[in-house]
């Protein structure tokens, strides 16, 4: 599996801040215009509108104009791609674990014997 590092770190470092993360939520329950958005947070609209550049550039939302309104929706499909690389980083360290485990037991039958 071929796994695309720049989009893995943009997800993440998207992912990696709290304000982000609950739009993030928020417009995976349906579509929002950036206003509305912006008034559930103690930050100016621009702020708010940063935030939601970083996740158009980690695709974890689109945003297209309907009049004067930027509407933004969450994209489940970079969600997903976040998923596949945790769950790779789970079953490496289940294999180590594993691994590390035998180890472990092979030392204490030494010691036993």
């Amino acid at each position: 599996m071929v796994v695309d590092t720049e989009r893995t770190d943009r997800v993440f470092r998207a992912l990696a801040d709290a304000t982000r993360r609950d739009i993030l939520l928020r417009v995976m329950r349906g579509e929002s215009s950036v206003s509305t958005l912006a008034s559930y947070y103690p930050m100016s609209f621009a702020a708010v509108q940063k935030h939601v550049v970083v996740l158009e550039r980690a695709r974890l939302v689109t945003k297209r104009k309907q009049g004067r309104e930027q509407l933004v929706l969450g994209e489940s499909s970079a969600i997903e791609h976040a998923i596949e690389q945790l769950e790779r980083y789970e079953i490496e360290w289940r294999e180590r674990l594993v691994r590390f485990d035998e180890v472990l037991q092979n030392s204490l039958k030494g010691r036993k014997q």
